[in-house]
């Protein structure tokens, strides 16, 4: 008996590992101090931070894979997984540092991490942070053949007094959305219940445009931080509960958010979606981004432009969120 015929195969991670360098240098930045293949991957903090605070996040893609497997398409759900981490960061007004990826597998074929890694590294660039490290791992008793996971982990940093939480929101803000790039990756189990490939084919949906990757926000957020200094007093991530229930929680005590439907154009990938699945209007806006992938809270008015548009306000009254 060997490793190998246990179902690991340490040469095929060996040559996955010399894939992907290129990809991953590609990402680093001048705070990254070693390169890949070392234990653990020292990064300095930028200069120029009076009280610098760390902020970390981890996330995955969800069943979004599961489409990425049937069609052999495997260079978007790394962005998404960069995405889903780094656009949580940001709510926080942090800056993305670094990014590191865990894979697990039931058989390790290193042309496929590749392409999974190569996503990563477009979702690390898009982002501005450094793809420093991950792990692949070729587990055969726990994952069934062709299949494989993906987590995603992301620190961050942002000056102390500059960190965004929703407690500076009062009445009178301004809500502005910046739009999705379609449904993310989130509430893929309905999604795939759905829009199956015979439905896909049924209605002219082709079948891999349910795997565009998800919207990554950071440098948009950048610069409105950049341009509008202490301005921006929110800012919430839409996934998984729609927008109700994920800008709640940046709204504080005594803020309510009216949120106004009409004020953006619905993308026709959730009116096919609602249709064919007959899927309820609170189910659709619980379960969906609905064309709006992030959600800025400003005091001050902000210019709005196809990126960025007033989808609503802030007033006096029980904390909460009304969409109508």
């Amino acid at each position: 008996m060997d490793y190998k015929s246990s179902g690991v195969d340490i040469e095929a991670g060996n040559r996955a590992v010399e894939l992907i360098k290129a990809n991953v240098q590609r990402t680093h930045t001048p705070f990254v101090l070693s390169s890949l293949g070392g234990f653990a991957a020292p990064v300095e903090l930028p200069p120029g931070y009076r009280q610098p605070v760390l902020v970390s996040c981890t996330d995955g893609v969800g069943t979004k894979l599961k489409i990425a497997i049937e069609t052999g398409k495997l260079d978007t759900v790394g962005i998404d997984l960069v995405a889903m981490c780094v656009n949580d960061l940001i709510c926080c007004g942090a800056m993305p540092l670094f990014f590191l990826d865990y894979i697990a597998c039931h058989r390790l074929i290193p042309s496929q991490m590749a392409d999974l890694i190569a996503g990563m590294t477009e979702g690390c660039l898009l982002a501005g942070c450094a793809l420093v490290g991950g792990e692949m791992a070729e587990m055969n008793d726990l994952y069934r053949p062709g299949e494989f996971d993906l987590a995603g982990f992301s620190v961050g940093v942002v000056e102390k007094s500059e960190m965004i939480d929703g407690s500076k929101m009062s009445p009178g803000d301004i809500v502005y959305g910046i739009p999705s790039s379609g449904l993310h990756s989130n509430g893929f189990s309905l999604v795939r219940k759905v829009l199956t490939p015979e439905a896909c084919a049924d209605h002219g949906i082709a079948y891999e445009d349910l795997l565009v990757p998800t919207q990554i926000y950071v440098k948009q957020v950048q610069l409105l931080l950049k341009e509008y200094p202490g301005a921006i007093t929110a800012l919430a991530h839409i996934t998984g509960g729609g927008l109700a229930e994920n800008l709640d929680r940046v709204v504080p005590e005594g803020c309510h958010v009216d949120i106004d439907e009409s004020t953006w154009e619905l993308p026709s990938i959730f009116r096919q979606l609602q249709m064919i699945g007959r899927v309820a209007n609170d189910e659709m806006r619980r379960v969906f981004n609905m064309g709006i992938g992030l959600v800025v809270v400003s005091s001050v008015p902000l210019v709005e432009g196809d990126d960025l548009v007033r989808i609503g306000s802030v007033r006096s009254g029980a904390k909460g969120v009304t969409v109508s």
